[in-house]
């Protein structure tokens, strides 16, 4: 019998690093489905698409395809038309387009199926904002993985001057804030911590321990 995990959280809480290393050491199959809303994003861009502009979206979705594959190596490869877009997804530009375009309600049906699909593949954990609520609500285990949006603007700013970006932590932490507002404030499935989900803040916790804490819930709980 497979087991989902189900981990939201808001901008920047590092559920995609954490949930991967999860991941790894339990032998489950990561499913990152922020990087579905990015994908999305980076079509729009392309397009000359505004998010705002809600029924040209919707057209522009009949007319693309998101793919959720993994090479080799087990790592997740996200495809738009055929074309790999992992890195070209991970920008703040990217993560920005995210939060806008997953505020149609279009957009989320367009990638609910896929997600749910993905969840049946076996022993899995997805992360992103309504897994818990709306994606998997049935899930075996669910956690609200956050921290302080000062703590998530921080270790973002790092990660990405470590890349070789020129950016200020000034204007991480404004994306950060104006992300949480819109992601908790949207009309459709609203980023908000499940009822039965457990609370797992790592303002005070360094990464190895962030993963030791997500693991260590699964484990009592599965």
């Amino acid at each position: 019998m497979s087991v989902a995990i189900a981990i939201d959280g808001p901008a920047g809480a590092g559920k995609s690093t954490i949930s991967k290393a999860a991941a790894k050491q339990l032998g489950f199959i990561y499913i990152d489905t922020g990087a579905l809303y990015r994908t999305v994003g980076l079509a729009a861009s392309r397009r000359g698409v505004e998010p705002v502009e809600g029924k040209e979206v919707e057209k522009m979705l009949a007319s693309i395809k998101v793919e959720l594959t993994f090479n080799d190596k087990g790592e997740q490869v996200v495809l738009l038309d055929g074309e790999d877009v992992s890195g070209l997804i991970r920008t703040p530009e990217a993560s920005m387009m995210a939060s806008k375009i997953s505020a149609i309600p279009a957009v989320r049906a367009y990638l609910l199926d896929l997600q749910r699909d993905m969840a049946k593949k076996g022993n899995v954990i997805l992360d992103g904002r309504d897994i818990g609520t709306v994606v998997l609500p049935d899930a075996d285990v669910k956690i609200f993985l956050t921290a302080a949006p000062e703590a998530r603007a921080e270790r973002r700013y790092k990660e990405l001057v470590e890349k070789g970006m020129d950016v200020k932590y000034e204007d991480i932490l404004a994306d950060v804030k104006e992300r949480d507002y819109n992601d908790s404030h949207r009309a459709i499935a609203p980023l908000k911590q499940a009822d039965d989900a457990v609370l797992a803040d790592t303002t005070e916790v360094d990464l190895q321990g962030s993963i030791d804490l997500i693991v260590s819930i699964i484990k009592e709980r599965t």
